[in-house]
């Protein structure tokens, strides 16, 4: 999604409004929160390196937690202005303090592993390994997930970076292989730092090292090189200044792309004509940072923004999923995500049970999270949710009837034209009458990319007509109730409304041309029949036929049944003849005559209208096509498997792509698959 945003544009593709509204609220706040974070730990350190050269003797407590906020603050000023300078003055400051970090972190990663190496004594400080138990290990991991947030910052420079959809994943893939290397260096040179038995040090080492709490880290490392304190120093000055740079950049895009879009007052997207900054977004960012760092406590504020992440991330890797099932034949991809989608399932589980460890170490970081969402979402409720400007990814509906109480079986007719209309109004007919119907008719208005979504009345006359068209013959018999509806995909329109309105049965037309290689039907047919929840009937020149003699191959799958069903609501009841080509020598057949009866007996077809063709071959798509001559009409099955769900047509796909006469493609919902497609 390349475009400034990070997670608030995932979530609004995958989840429209007010689930978008909440990622980007959420994310405002962790960067922030996080650039305090960085800015009370360089404070920290500082402020403790200046004691140790004896600078800060002639103030009282050097070390009160008021001078560490004011140098928080006034660092944290100092960077504001800086991303104040421009994109890519941010960028030059921010890339200079990650190498020196970088650099310095490496240095002492490696000669924490020479030590180690020369003086093996020093890796019985990993003796027992987890003193705690790994619950205390993911309370840390929890505390810790605020260090991670950086790779996610990378997402938000969409707007900024050349070639977006290469470079930004590179950047967060090698990133997060070089951090998270160093990051294990540095923690093992921490722990083998110390040596039982030195001076001042009593007890095991990491409890000596725990001792110190948040300057834990310093003073080991401190005994590690003889000139520790000032490396570390700089070490620690070029992260956290780095990664506050990097937070303020990113928490100013969040809102920002918040105010773009009209979701918070526009003033937040207002950009300074000198520096093209998004001046009004950096000081309400700079107000949060300031605030922060100034009122919380040190602990707090890094639990704080860790268990934001965690949400937030939790929340991404929802939406990787849902988009990447639901609109994967709509977006270009720079990178795709191996394993999919055990990945994001995987950091879905791990996420929920850091957060859930995280109360162990702040109580206040989870009443603060909660408090900052609850404000959100009335944020959301009361102002952003009639001003939020549509997305060119959103489903809009135009004009809506609303369907009265009532447990009719629900039919959908997506209509494109009066002609389309036409030649679904009479199966629909057939398809409905035999039991108390209620049918919606739904026009997706095809409005081009470059024609604004303000423009999209323009482009409804169509659809109106065709409505009209199907209402003057389909509302005498049923209820009727229409919706226009405009997506830039068409597929996914019809299944949001499938899903939305409960659809029991949808029924579509199809011309019987491919429009790309890529789909094995159709661009628009193949989605849906994969996506929806509801049994699906798709109709092929069926248009003011009357059907005699129709052709049903059955496989021994659910579809076999509603095949079956529909077939004999299209036959003609007077010398109406059904034949059931059965295919024996398919695994795990049953008898061919039994098969059908109880097949009849299950939908209500009357004796005698359906007759066993049985066939000894296994070639599916030839014998179907040979013994299509002598028939009025083919209904066949469209079964998923694996091969079919990667890209290698089934036989009901050979057959419908080459078949000359009237034809009718059916699949049935499947249970608890088609639970899962229409909830989740």
């Amino acid at each position: 999604m390349p475009r400034a945003g990070g997670a608030y544009n995932f979530a609004r593709i995958g989840f429209g409004r007010g689930t978008s509204f909440l990622a980007g609220w959420m994310e405002w706040f962790a960067s922030s929160v996080a650039g305090s974070t960085y800015a009370i730990t360089f404070s920290i350190y500082t402020l403790r390196y200046l004691k140790q050269l004896g600078l800060l003797g002639w103030l009282p407590d050097p070390f009160s937690g008021v001078l560490i906020k004011v140098v928080a603050v006034a660092v944290a000023m100092g960077f504001v202005y800086i991303n104040y300078r421009g994109a890519s003055e941010t960028g030059r400051i921010g890339a200079i303090m990650t190498l020196g970090q970088t650099i310095f972190l490496i240095f002492i990663g490696l000669v924490g592993i020479i030590v180690g190496m020369r003086d093996p004594v020093r890796l019985q400080n990993f003796q027992p390994f987890l003193p705690y138990g790994w619950s205390r290990l993911l309370i840390t991991m929890g505390f810790t997930y605020v260090a991670f947030e950086g790779f996610e910052v990378i997402a938000q420079a969409g707007d900024e970076a050349l070639e977006p959809r290469k470079n930004l994943p590179k950047a967060m893939i090698y990133s997060v292989y070089i951090a998270g290397m160093t990051y294990v260096a540095v923690a093992f040179a921490t722990v083998i730092a110390v040596k039982a038995g030195d001076p001042g040090v009593s007890g095991a080492p990491w409890e000596w090292i725990g001792s110190f709490r948040e300057q834990g880290f310093g003073e080991a490392i401190a005994r590690l090189i003889p000139w520790g304190n000032f490396l570390l120093t700089l070490a620690v000055i070029f992260a956290s200044t780095s990664a506050l740079n990097a937070t303020i950049y990113s928490a100013t895009r969040a809102s920002y792309a918040l105010g773009r879009d009209r979701m918070l007052p526009p003033a937040l997207a207002r950009i300074s004509r000198k520096r093209k900054t998004p001046w009004v977004a950096l000081v309400c960012t700079a107000v949060i940072i300031i605030m922060v760092a100034a009122f919380l406590p040190t602990m707090d504020v890094a639990s704080s923004a860790s268990i934001m992440f965690l949400f937030l991330f939790f929340l991404v890797n929802i939406c990787v999923i849902k988009i990447r099932l639901n609109m994967g034949d709509e977006l270009s991809y720079g990178f795709l995500m191996p394993l999919f989608p055990v990945l994001p399932i995987t950091a879905i589980i791990c996420q929920a049970v850091l957060a859930a460890w995280l109360g162990h170490m702040s109580r206040i970081a989870w009443i603060i999270a909660p408090l900052w969402i609850a404000a959100g979402g009335a944020i959301y409720l009361l102002y952003s949710r009639q001003r939020a400007i549509p997305s060119a990814d959103e489903i809009l509906v135009l004009e809506e009837e609303r369907a009265p109480a009532g447990s009719e079986y629900r039919v959908m007719v997506p209509v494109a034209n009066p002609d389309n209309a036409l030649s679904l109004v009479g199966n629909t007919i057939r398809l409905c009458g035999a039991r108390k119907s209620r049918i919606k008719l739904l026009h997706m208005v095809p409005v081009p990319d470059q024609v604004p979504l303000t423009d999209a009345h323009h482009y409804m006359t169509d659809g109106k007509e065709g409505i009209v068209e199907a209402m003057l013959y389909l509302k005498p018999r049923f209820p009727i109730t229409t919706t226009l509806r405009y997506c830039r995909n068409i597929a996914r329109g019809i299944i949001s409304a499938v899903r939305e309105k409960k659809i029991n049965l949808l029924i579509m037309g199809w011309h019987g041309r491919k429009c790309d290689q890529r789909f094995k039907i159709g661009s628009t047919i193949d989605p849906v029949i994969a996506r929806s929840p509801c049994d699906i009937v798709i109709l092929k020149g069926c248009s003011n036929r009357r059907f005699r003699r129709i052709l049903v191959p059955l496989f021994g799958d659910a579809n076999d049944t509603l095949a079956l069903q529909t077939a004999g609501l299209l036959a003609e009841r007077e010398d109406a003849e059904i034949s059931a080509l059965f295919f024996s020598k398919l695994p795990g057949r049953q008898s061919g005559d039994r098969y059908i009866r109880e097949l009849s007996d299950r939908i209500g077809l009357e004796p005698g209208l359906v007759r066993l063709r049985s066939t000894a071959s296994t070639n599916i798509e030839r014998t179907v096509l040979q013994g299509a001559e002598d028939f009025d009409l083919v209904v066949i099955g469209l079964k998923e498997r694996f091969l079919h769900q990667i890209g290698v047509p089934s036989a009901a796909d050979t057959i419908a792509c080459r078949l000359d006469k009237p034809l009718v493609i059916v699949k049935a919902a499947m249970g608890l698959r088609s639970w899962t497609k229409r909830w989740i």
